[in-house]
């Protein structure tokens, strides 16, 4: 029997992947008395590389030899292939250098470099590229596909536009797929500008096109334009495909884009996707942060597969927004349930059980890590576990423990001390985290900030000065706090002492009269000297409360209120939501740099007085009075009150308004608004 028919048949079987069937028709092939030839092995190789078979690879490599098939381009190719497969460099080495015929074909460079890059080894890569060149080895677009992706890093974003440069010279770049391939690289070096002006240059667009640029940009941190560059991908008429949603979703949740998150799931839905487990997972990611836990919950219980992800996404959630208690649940509920938590999903505990104060379940958590399910805790737990000691008041243990890390400890961990230092005006042990941490992060403006704050909360002015002067000397400059929160399909973005938005005079009047309200209610004096010295300081009004006003002069009375701050709210800002949140009566969702502040019903430590809404019917006319009747409920102050209606401040100046209090110490009975 001839091999025609065999090689036949091991090319079908390889084609479709059934590679251990194919090892059985070889063998079977032998036991027949058929010969194997150049057209048998290449099949053969690859069946055995394909199911990790190293024992098989090497007696496959000896009736190569045995059989006198060992000059032939495409059984010397397959024979590189797989042994750089099987994680053995040297061996496929040899088999390119000790064959002089390796060195004159361009398909066997390509297999070694695509070894070389499989294993991660850049410098062989480069170095293998450069043989060719010297050689006269003509370079293809297989070559550039196996050796641009190795650099894909950003500390090779010099050599990858090397390699650009000579993909022009040779007429490559205007291939679709090496295209592609670069612009991935460039935004995975995080060099976005460069990926997008590729993009722009590109004649032809298609969904990995679309889909490159916008993962690019939603991993590099800019989630509006991977929002803009979503529109004009409609409008290009190119589909989307579960890899465009992931990225979109990812913008969305880091946005606070909740509208066009609703959009993209009903998209998901529409276009059959609705039970894809990883759409499933981002999109209750995606919720969460959004503010919308229920939606998000929702989503989860209905998953008819939960996954490590799954769970660590609503354990997540749960932790953001500071419900630190049932995610601990969730937590323990997964576990019975028979899923292993892996690291992430430590991550989300820890950082739940932190922000919700669980001192000692949360080290738990961290002891069973290591002893339980024999997990390496990184940096990233250890910075979780100094926070959570931090925040109890445990800074000694705090230190102690990054004293004692296997690992070293990162910026992240130094961090999360200098944070801690700042709660309990700890300033010796905050200069000796400062000092550690700008070591890995010297250009970060918020440990400069962190420290300036803890100086100045212990009124070391000299402290203060030193900062600023360490900033000037580095060159920087703080980011400007900004806020911004969705309303009708558009964000809306405020700075701190904005006064660009076309409501500006509305927004302003009243933030004023809020302020004067708070400051009659708690008596914050030193508020009121802050805000000052920070109108001094041409700082202006903090840009969340610009946009929580807008969100209550545009919306309906009793809808809940999201807002997205990148920085941290101050004290300040703290206080004022938290009563803002009693007079209007609404739930306020601010998402800052670390966690969701929910606000309802001034709910805080600072006993906030109750105070009763009257309604005195001896003026104004009978309209204005009515609704203001209509309005008033029973309980607290401002239930059911808008202070945005203008007809309220009229019938406010109407002398029909009034607040009373039962404690006469608040020197606010019957105030006029």
């Amino acid at each position: 029997m001839t091999s025609i028919p065999w090689n036949t048949r091991l090319r079908e079987l390889a084609k479709q992947c059934h590679y251990l069937q194919a090892l059985t028709l070889y063998r079977q092939m032998l036991r027949c008395g058929s010969t194997p030839n150049a057209f048998s092995f290449p099949f053969a190789l690859k069946s055995s590389a394909s199911l990790s078979l190293p024992f098989a690879g090497q007696q496959l490599h000896c009736h190569v030899i045995k059989f006198g098939c060992s000059s032939e381009p495409f059984v010397l190719t397959s024979l590189i292939s797989m042994h750089c497969k099987f994680n053995t460099l040297e061996n496929a080495r040899k088999v390119f250098d000790k064959n002089p015929l390796s060195n004159q074909l361009t398909v066997c460079y390509n297999a070694l470099i695509s070894g070389y890059a499989l294993n991660a080894q850049v410098f062989d890569v480069i170095a293998l590229f450069c043989r060719m060149r010297q050689n006269g080895i003509s370079v293809n677009s297989v070559t550039m596909l196996g050796l641009v992706p190795v650099i894909s890093e950003p500390g090779y974003l010099s050599e990858g536009m090397s390699f650009h440069c000579s993909c022009v010279k040779l007429g490559l770049n205007l291939d679709y797929s090496v295209a592609n391939c670069l612009l991935t690289m460039y935004v995975k070096c995080g060099a976005v500008e460069f990926g997008r002006k590729l993009f722009d240059e590109m004649p032809q667009k298609g969904l990995i096109t679309w889909n490159a640029m916008i993962s690019g940009y939603a991993q590099n941190g800019h989630a509006a334009t991977v929002l803009e560059l979503y529109k004009e991908m409609e409008a290009s008429k190119v589909s989307p495909d579960v890899v465009t949603f992931l990225g979109v979703l990812s913008s969305c949740a880091n946005l606070g884009a909740i509208s066009v998150g609703r959009e993209v799931e009903q998209r998901i839905v529409s276009s059959g996707l609705g039970l894809n487990p990883f759409l499933n997972n981002a999109l209750i990611n995606m919720y969460a942060r959004c503010g919308n836990l229920v939606k998000a919950r929702g989503l989860f219980d209905r998953m008819p597969v939960k996954s490590v992800v799954s769970w660590t996404a609503i354990i997540g959630g749960y932790g953001i927004h500071g419900y630190g208690q049932i995610a601990v649940e969730l937590f323990d509920e997964m576990i019975k349930g028979g899923i292993r938590p892996d690291a992430a999903a430590f991550v989300s505990v820890l950082c739940a059980c932190s922000h919700a104060g669980l001192t000692e379940k949360g080290l738990d958590y961290f002891v069973e890590m290591r002893t339980k399910y024999q997990l390496q805790p990184g940096p990233e737990h250890y910075s979780c576990v100094v926070d959570l000691l931090g925040r109890a008041g445990r800074l000694t243990e705090a230190l102690e423990l990054i004293n004692s890390m296997r690992v070293k400890p990162d910026g992240a961990v130094w961090g999360a001390l200098l944070g801690a230092c700042k709660i309990h005006r700890n300033v010796e042990m905050a200069e000796l985290a400062f000092n550690q941490v700008v070591e890995f992060e010297p250009e970060n403006i918020g440990y400069y900030v962190l420290l300036s704050n803890i100086y100045s909360a212990a009124e070391n002015l000299e402290g203060v000065l030193k900062v600023r002067v360490m900033m000037r000397e580095q060159k920087l400059k703080k980011d400007p706090g900004f806020s911004h929160l969705e309303y009708k399909g558009r964000v809306h973005l405020f700075l701190a002492g904005d006064r660009s938005h076309p409501q500006k005079e509305e927004i302003y009047r009243m933030v004023d009269e809020l302020e004067t309200l708070v400051k009659k209610f708690v008596g914050c004096k030193k508020n009121e000297e802050r805000r000052n010295n920070e109108l001094f300081l041409g700082m202006g009004v903090h840009s969340e409360k610009l946009a929580i006003v807008f969100g209550l002069l545009n919306s309906e009375p009793g809808t809940e209120i999201v807002i997205i701050k990148n920085l941290r709210v101050c004290e300040d800002c703290h206080l004022f939501l938290k009563v803002v949140s009693k007079i209007v009566d609404r739930q306020l969702v601010v998402r800052d740099a670390t966690r969701f502040h929910h606000f309802r019903d001034g709910e805080g430590p600072f006993g906030l007085p109750q105070h009763q809404l009257t309604v005195d019917k001896t003026g104004g006319d009978e309209k204005r009075t009515s609704l203001l009747e209509g309005l008033q409920r029973k309980g607290p102050l401002g239930k059911g009150v808008v202070l945005n209606q203008p007809w309220l401040r009229t019938a406010a100046k109407a002398s029909i308004l009034r607040i009373t209090s039962p404690n006469p110490d608040n020197n606010i009975a019957d105030m006029m608004i």
